[in-house]
């Protein structure tokens, strides 16, 4: 340290204060680096400390949602509800009673004990306001089976007075 020292004070002004001003440029970018890495290790702890609330929460009504799942599989009827085929069949026999052109994407499923989640995506381009509520109409029918979790309405861009609807519609079955 004193050879250290004595190599400082031996520089001239000029290289003392350039020698300092890198020491200090030195010292700036390590805070910066810490304060980035400290930043992230925050966000993580916050993170992982607001998701082990919101399990402990799920995990202390485990009872009440168990509960709650049995009653509604009790008021469904198996009959009644829809495997990925049949609902876009039934999309698909709704459009076309109702006049009205469709594309579909493939479903997705999602399984979780005893339902299976299927979801799609149904697109009406070019439809007129009165034939879409109708399908809507006939689509609310068959709730609680099928329900609509996204719709988006646009004008279409060639004739403004005709709307092409986009929905994300998902039927609940139960899976024996």
């Amino acid at each position: 340290m004193r050879a250290f020292k004595a190599f400082f004070l031996g520089r001239l002004l000029r290289e003392k204060i350039l020698l300092a001003a890198f020491a200090a440029l030195a010292a700036l970018m390590w805070l910066s680096n810490f304060s980035r890495r400290a930043n992230r290790a925050w966000s993580a702890q916050r993170i992982t400390a607001l998701e082990l609330a919101d399990q402990k929460q799920w995990l202390a009504n485990r009872t009440a949602i168990e509960n709650a799942a049995v009653k509604a599989v009790k008021d469904l009827d198996p009959a009644r509800t829809f495997d990925d085929t049949r609902l876009v069949a039934e999309l698909s026999s709704l459009a076309r009673d109702n006049g009205l052109k469709f594309t579909n994407d493939t479903p997705r499923t999602e399984r979780s004990g005893q339902f299976a989640v299927h979801t799609v995506q149904f697109n009406l381009p070019k439809t007129d306001f009165d034939a879409l509520v109708k399908f809507y109409g006939l689509l609310a029918q068959r709730s609680p089976y099928i329900g609509i979790e996204q719709f988006s309405l646009a004008a279409d861009l060639a004739n403004p007075a005709q709307l092409n609807a986009s929905l994300r519609v998902s039927s609940v079955e139960i899976v024996h």
